[in-house]
């Protein structure tokens, strides 16, 4: 059987992420358009990439209905001005949608069916809120195949705060704090700005344009933190402080061969390493990330300290404190989400995959003393996901890190 070609990531791009509701930026705007307008950029800064030649598009979305379904791959690379001959399909693993595209088309290039390839994901949480239309298997509460909250995902946070009692409301909201302090570094610094595609935006006052995220309060402040209501439970730990918000956005990135990175003179982001996808208990479903990290370092034959940077997705601080726990990492280690993450800029469910890779690798570029890093994220009823990358930039003479 022929060795598995090298899966490379060649660029990524997303929206800036909305505000979920009426009064967000993209109220007005379809769900559709939004990641039809970053495959659009994508391509636009990519011209080295024939349209013709991307074999497959795969497209997430948790809530497909309405403007947000009609197998979103296919129309929105017909849509995006993709030659027709280009198939495309939709995917669901709820938040980790976009990490699931990347992961499928990655594996379909490393089996050598595919060259080229697009991924992302969209949500428009304003317009189809996360559960809208849904209709759980009474099954599922009768026979107790889960608790009565594992569909409630700031009940799940509260119990992993329940579990660990060293994870005291002040840590989560100690470490909120330094996620809305390091985007507004970011930002200051232009590290985020350059992977934003601009979208037009209408409202009752006229038309604007997006070109950063709606969500992040730099003003945040700890006492501020400290007088947010709990609204999952009265004396609780999960406020809207120090958990990601509701948005909408959406985000597309292009993968392919190493063969036919090179043919095409195409440039090189980051390199697949590995990837896993793990259950755990749906009412402690934050946990998730721990196992598929576990299970991806096995699988590359690495261990936790061979990862140099970590891209952690923000669902709540509580998640994201009980990885760094389990791994001996400190709350505030500096390898951790560099520039911020979903607490500040938000996380549109399926679409957030790919913000994590665009983080890490502009990250790479400004590390080459770091060879390997990580994407990973928690998912509703009870998964995780990760993705190990290599940097390219890598210089074997820095010092590791």
């Amino acid at each position: 059987m022929a060795e598995r070609a090298e899966v490379v990531f060649v660029d990524g791009v997303r929206t800036p992420f909305g505000r979920a509701g009426e009064k967000g930026m993209y109220w007005n705007t379809r769900a559709d358009d939004l990641v039809v307008k970053a495959i659009i950029g994508l391509m636009e800064r990519n011209p080295g990439v024939p349209g013709e030649r991307v074999d497959d598009v795969a497209i997430a979305a948790t809530t497909q209905t309405g403007d947000q379904g009609l197998t979103l791959g296919r129309t929105a690379a017909l849509l995006a001005g993709l030659p027709k001959s280009v198939p495309g399909f939709a995917i669901d693993r709820m938040c980790a949608g976009a990490m699931t595209a990347v992961t499928m088309m990655g594996a379909s290039i490393g089996f050598g069916a595919y060259d080229l390839a697009i991924a992302g994901g969209v949500e428009h949480m304003g317009r189809h809120p996360m559960g809208s239309g849904v209709d759980p298997n009474p099954r599922f509460m009768s026979e107790r195949l889960v608790g009565e909250d594992a569909l409630i995902m700031g009940a799940t946070a509260e119990r992993i705060h329940d579990r660990f009692p060293a994870y005291t409301k002040e840590r989560s909201d100690r470490y909120a704090l330094r996620s809305q302090q390091k985007v507004a570094a970011a930002y200051a610094a232009g590290n985020i700005q350059a992977d934003l595609i601009p979208v037009a935006t209408r409202s009752d006052s006229g038309w604007g344009l997006a070109t950063q995220d709606e969500a992040p309060r730099p003003e945040t402040t700890l006492e501020g933190l400290a007088a947010l209501r709990t609204p999952f439970r009265a004396h609780g730990r999960i406020t809207a402080g120090n958990a990601s918000g509701l948005n909408d956005g959406a985000s597309a990135c292009i993968l392919a061969s190493g063969q036919t990175a090179k043919e095409l003179g195409l440039g090189v982001k980051m390199t697949m390493v590995s990837f896993a996808f793990a259950g755990v208990e749906p009412e402690v479903m934050g946990l998730g990330p721990v196992p598929s990290t576990e299970k991806a370092l096995r699988k590359a034959g690495l261990s936790i300290t061979d990862i140099g940077l970590f891209e952690l997705n923000e669902a709540f601080a509580v998640q994201v404190i009980s990885f760094l726990d389990h791994f001996g990492i400190d709350d505030d280690d500096t390898r951790v989400n560099e520039y911020g993450g979903a607490i500040a800029i938000g996380h549109p469910l399926a679409s957030s995959g790919v913000r994590l890779m665009n983080q890490l690798a502009r990250q790479f570029e400004s590390h080459p003393e770091v060879r390997y890093g990580l994407t990973s994220m928690c998912i509703g009823l009870g998964q995780g996901g990760t993705v190990i990358w290599e940097n390219p930039h890598f210089n074997t003479k820095g010092a590791s890190r």
